[in-house]
């Protein structure tokens, strides 16, 4: 896993996980602006709003998401 500064081309949606370089959490962004130079993401059920700089984007390769997802469900949910 790998962290990138969130350049002005870059595309931030909400619901993307960031990193927030001041306190060092993993957040939830919610808005985006990039007129106004800021972010709006959710921290342990709290709203921060601090600039674009504050935040890094996270990067994972193939194989590190491959891993997180589940392999096979239970079968539970088949009907």
């Amino acid at each position: 896993m790998t962290f990138q500064i969130i350049a002005q081309d870059a595309r931030v949606v909400p619901g993307e996980y960031l990193l927030h370089t001041p306190t060092q959490q993993i957040v939830m962004c919610g808005a985006f602006n990039r007129t106004h130079d800021l972010i709006r993401a959710l921290s342990n059920g709290r709203l921060i709003e601090d600039k674009i700089a504050n935040f890094n984007k996270i990067l994972m390769t193939k194989e590190e998401k491959q891993r997180r997802q589940p392999r096979q469900s239970c079968g539970g949910c088949k009907g």
